[in-house]
């Protein structure tokens, strides 16, 4: 989750950063400078940047084979015209695309506008969150395809594909006739999500049977953000988030102040299924147990290690404060990255399933004349203490528990091991070794 990104992905954990950008300025400056040499040399220069518009003389060489793919394409297509900012925009795709990152594209105006309202915790679709999985079990492979399927995460509570009978692990095989085979999991979760009451018909796959039809009416979706409970005869605080949102920082913190109000010593902190959201949102939560140091680490593509460090004030740094976190597949990108800064410095203990394994970072950027934007994975994020990268591994749990598929109405093993667990002795106190329960 840190718009929510749609899968697990779908994202998903970003930085929020716009660029303004500043080369006309730089441009101005040599020009000045170097006035008699551009007056000596002006028309070859001119005929230049003509043909090869924005591109630095350096940059000559390398993107000739561009430029003349481009005219030629734009002079003599014989089917043409051919409109000039879809080969722009096909260009943009492309260049994205040769990153093979599933977390780094470009995204159209649309596609953005989406993505961001989705972060901010409302959006207009169906409410299920997707992922790919290779065959192996692994999960973020792409394109999609025979050896890459679409599957079902989890459904909003609540939200149209639930109430029309969406489940988790479904294959999605084609959308409004459309198959998913060669696009991304975001481009497809793009054509999911559309104008609230219109419709959309999704081809699934359940259970490795046959292929059927289930048309879902979308609708404005408003994912609750935290949600908090007393249990085990209120003697635990309870609290869930399900993304890390704009508003999830605001909203996470007022319910704990109001579970530590009751007297609330042990909590038990729910990421199960939650995708991520927002790195500043990871950071402001995580430091509501964490007092000081670094809550995780940042390195950039010049090998730069960077501290983000915990914020002062949190409410619930005391160690005399129990904590223990649940987590599952599910659970990606900021909620790892909180999951496992609480167990990288020993402030709480993991119980569920092993997490789904981001461990890079995003960020957004808008384009000039209505282009769209798009998000490029800029840093990986480390752990606090021991700067492990758990991309494509996960955090493994303290104490693993597999649920059942299909657990009894009001039956949750997890929570009831990570309640166990919890008040068996304090946070963290206990050994590290992976306890198998299975349920």
């Amino acid at each position: 989750m840190s718009l929510p990104l749609p899968s697990p992905d779908p994202d998903p954990t970003p930085r929020r950063q716009v660029r303004v950008p500043g080369s006309r300025l730089a441009l101005a400056l040599v020009a000045v400078l170097a006035g008699s040499a551009l007056f000596v040399s002006g028309y070859s220069l001119g005929h230049l940047q003509a043909e090869t518009p924005g591109t630095q003389a350096a940059d000559q060489a390398a993107f000739q084979a561009f430029w003349d793919a481009y005219h030629a394409i734009t002079s003599d297509f014989a089917e043409g015209p051919v409109d000039q900012r879809t080969l722009v925009e096909g260009a943009l795709d492309g260049m994205f695309a040769s990153l093979k990152d599933p977390y780094s594209e470009y995204l159209a105006p649309a596609a953005l506008t989406s993505t961001l309202s989705g972060l901010a915790g409302q959006f207009e679709g169906i409410g299920a969150v997707m992922t790919s999985r290779a065959p192996d079990g692994t999960e973020g492979c792409t394109p999609l395809g025979t050896a890459c399927a679409l599957v079902v995460v989890s459904t909003i509570p609540g939200a149209p594909a639930a109430q029309a009978g969406l489940l988790a692990n479904d294959e999605i095989v084609a959308v409004g006739g459309k198959a998913v085979g060669g696009q991304t999991v975001d481009a497809v979760t793009g054509e999911v999500r559309g104008p609230a009451n219109t419709v959309v018909t999704l081809r699934l796959s359940r259970n490795g049977g046959s292929p059927f039809d289930l048309s879902i009416t979308r609708a404005v979706v408003v994912q609750p953000q935290v949600d908090s409970r007393l249990v085990d005869g209120g003697k635990v605080g309870y609290i869930h988030l399900a993304q890390f949102s704009d508003t999830a920082p605001a909203e996470f913190k007022d319910q704990l102040a109001a579970l530590l109000a009751q007297g609330v010593t042990h909590i038990a902190f729910d990421l199960r299924g939650d995708p991520g959201g927002f790195v500043d949102a990871a950071q402001t939560i995580a430091s509501q147990f964490i007092g000081s140091g670094p809550v995780f680490w940042q390195e950039y593509a010049d090998g730069r290690e960077v501290a983000q460090d915990a914020q002062p004030g949190g409410l619930a740094v005391d160690p005399r404060i129990a904590l223990v976190v649940l987590v599952d597949k599910g659970s990606a990108s900021a909620s790892e990255i909180v999951a496992g800064a609480l167990q990288d410095t020993g402030r709480a203990r993991l119980v569920g399933q092993v997490t789904f394994g981001k461990g890079v970072i995003q960020q957004f950027q808008t384009l000039t004349d209505d282009m769209g934007g798009f998000r490029l994975t800029v840093a990986k994020w480390l752990t606090p203490v021991s700067k492990t990268w758990i991309q494509g591994k996960g955090l493994t749990p303290n104490v693993i528990v597999t649920p059942p598929a299909n657990p009894p109405a009001g039956d949750d093993p997890v929570l009831d091991a990570a309640i166990q667990d919890l008040m068996g002795g304090s946070a963290g106190a206990s050994s590290l070794a992976p306890l198998e329960l299975m349920g």
